[in-house]
């Protein structure tokens, strides 16, 4: 997941830099008064977000399974638990219900 991550981070710096050369040669509009830096920051954005999409498919993919894995070794671990519990009060309804007083 965290190499997903910065592989996403790098893809990202990657069209901020290409789109800050082209706003400053004058290729692309410099946008309006004092908003240069979040129109770059901002078209990088759009730019770098279906790039990442295409070229970091099988990243995704095994980032996802890694996600899945990790989730599915949770629900266990509260699976057993809870019939751990069950066992405990089931033992302990039983140990109470065949006394008399």
């Amino acid at each position: 997941m965290f190499r997903y991550t910065l592989m996403r981070l790098g893809v990202f710096l990657g069209c901020l830099v290409v789109v800050w050369g082209l706003v400053y040669s004058g290729v692309a509009p410099r946008g309006l008064g004092d908003s240069n830096y979040m129109w770059v920051v901002l078209l990088a954005l759009v730019i770098s977000a279906p790039i990442s999409f295409v070229v970091l498919r099988g990243e995704r993919d095994r980032a996802s399974a890694q996600v899945v894995a990790r989730v599915d070794r949770v629900k266990a671990n509260l699976d057993r638990n809870r019939s751990q519990e069950d066992e405990v009060l089931d033992e302990t309804a039983r140990g109470a219900g065949g006394r008399t007083s």
